[in-house]
Formats: C-alpha cells, structure tokens, sequence
C-alpha cells in the first residue's frame, strides 16, 4: 500500500485519499444497499394510506379508470397505479351569479324582462354533492358549469315575466322555478349536483332609472296599503252594521211584545171594568170619577173648595200673581 503522503514535503495525496473514500463507499454500499432499498419500498407503499372523513367519500381510479369507492375510515391505494379523489358530500357549498363578493358583474346581472326592461338581479346557489363520480368525471368543471346554467335558468325565468312581477310579487315564484329549470339542466348533464336552494339577492332596476322605479314600487306599495285598511274597515264596518241591525231589530220585537201585553192588558181591565160597570152602573161611574180626581187633584200644590152654593152670588175676579197658578175653585155637585 502506498503512503498517502508525498516525498516532497509530507503532504497528502489528494488521488490517494479519494480512492479511499470511493473504496469505503463501496464496501458500506454493499451492506447498506438492501436496508436502504427497503425503507425506499417502506415509503412508497407509505403514501398509498389515506383517509376519508366523515360526510366524505372516496372515489379510486385504476389507470385512470374508475375501480371502486371507499366510505369514511383508512384505506389503502397502490402508489403509481391508482389514485384516489375524495369528495365531501354533506356539505352545503354555494356560487354567486351577478356578484363576486362585494363586487358587481354586469354580464352576469343584466338582462331583459318578459315586458322588455332591463333588470340587474343578483343570485345565491347552494348545492351539495351527491354522486361524487359524476361530479369528477362528468363534466370538466362543476362549479363554473353550475354558475353557468344558474344564470341561463334566471335569464329564462325573469325573460317570461314583468319587470314589476320580478321586482316586486313575483321574486318567489322566480327563485321557485329558476330553481326547478336549473336541477332539471344539471340532472341532463349527469352533473351529481343536487340545488338545495335559489336565493334571489338583488333584483332591481339599472342605475339610470332606479330611483323612478322606485318611485313607482313605493306608489304601488302605498296603493295596496290603502286597499288592505279600506278592506279591513269594510270587514270591521259590515259585521258591526249587521250586529246592529240584529239589535235593532231584537229590540222591535221586544218593543213589539211589550206593546201587544200592555194592550191585552189594558184591553182586559177595560173588559173587567166594563164588567162591573154594567154590574152597577151608577156606583161604578161614581167610583171612577172620585179615582180620576184624586190623581188630578193629587198633582196640585195648593187647592180652594167653594160650595157652590156661595159661588151663586159672588162676582167672579180672575186672581193674578203668584198664587193664581195654584188656586183651584172647585164646587160640588
């Protein structure tokens, strides 16, 4: 073996020491190639774990087809050979059409009534997945494609109806059936999209002629405002009318009883008396006369009684003052 040092001054030699090192290397490689190539094959199957969560399923591909799905829990796939995708399919997800956020997007929000005026509406769509096959393979991008046939579908629906419909009375009927035409169009295009709901943001009239517009929608407001208290004064005025009427008219036939009582009352005390006056007549009309000036005389306060006898010769004087009203000259038979 030669030195590793040089003749000339002791200093090592560079080609020396670098065989060394490649002899070593190559002695360890021999010992450590195997356990190296084991952690190597360690890892790589390693990466074929993966889990799936809760509400999420897996979907595994074999050569880029399809080869099964995988429910929540750990599973393995082969490394290099199949790949996995997982999908969560509980979960409520959501696009915004005519709007990002905080910013408006004219192309997508304007667009023309069944009466041909400009309306700019303003949508919310949330979804949730429900075939998470179809939703990865059937169509290359689900979000936009969804975005896409939302505004298609409220195009549609607001293009057969008034602007005054859309703005106003008809904003639920529009999400209603936006939301039917636009489950229908993803259904026909294996989407595995479900629409859980159409939430119609903003559905107004363009800048220029907003504040007229509203103008009008307050008119129409102020217009139902006053049929809705003219119908409930009438609901309140009729029923009160007839309760009324209902009274008036217990009252007449109470008035009306009372009336027919009271004259077959008096018709039978008349009878009675007429009776007993045919009985004895003189002494009856003696009684009734005597009855009838009791109460007259029972009226006056104060009363003078001159036998007619003295009355004969005296010159009658008409008595003026505030004793006159109460002076009453009454004579005998």
């Amino acid at each position: 073996m030669r030195s590793q040092f040089d003749d000339s001054g002791g200093r090592p030699d560079v080609g020396e020491v670098v065989n060394q090192v490649s002899d070593a290397f190559r002695r360890n490689m021999r010992n450590l190639g195997p356990i190296i190539a084991g952690v190597v094959v360690l890892v790589l199957l390693a990466t074929g774990i993966y889990s799936v969560g809760p509400g999420e399923q897996g979907v595994v591909r074999t050569f880029g087809r399809e080869s099964g799905k995988t429910g929540p829990g750990l599973h393995y796939r082969f490394p290099f050979v199949q790949r996995k995708d997982v999908v969560n399919i509980e979960k409520i997800r959501r696009i915004e059409v005519g709007f990002r956020g905080d910013q408006r997007v004219p192309h997508e929000a304007l667009m023309l009534t069944g009466d041909e005026n400009i309306v700019e509406a303003q949508m919310i769509v949330q979804y949730r997945v429900t075939d998470p096959s179809k939703f990865l393979f059937r169509i290359r991008d689900p979000e936009d494609t969804l975005r896409a046939t939302a505004e298609v579908a409220l195009r549609s629906m607001v293009g057969r109806t008034s602007i005054d419909e859309v703005i106003t009375t008809g904003r639920e009927k529009v999400q209603s059936e936006t939301r039917s035409w636009l489950q229908k169009l993803m259904d026909e295009y294996q989407s595995g999209i479900s629409v859980t709901e159409v939430k119609l943001q903003t559905v107004d009239a363009p800048d220029e002629v907003k504040e007229a517009f509203h103008d009008v929608v307050r008119a129409r407001e102020e217009k139902e405002k006053l049929i809705n208290q003219a119908m409930g004064y009438k609901a309140d005025l009729i029923p009160r009318a007839r309760g009324e009427a209902r009274k008036i008219e217990r009252e007449a036939e109470g008035y009306k009883e009372q009336r027919v009582l009271r004259a077959n009352g008096d018709a039978s005390k008349f009878e009675s008396v007429l009776a007993e006056y045919t009985k004895a007549e003189r002494v009856t009309r003696e009684r009734l006369y005597l009855e009838t000036m009791e109460r007259i005389l029972g009226k006056i306060d104060k009363k003078v009684v001159v036998d007619k006898e003295l009355a004969k010769g005296a010159l009658p004087i008409l008595q003026l003052g505030p004793q006159a009203a109460g002076a009453v000259v009454a004579g005998g038979k």
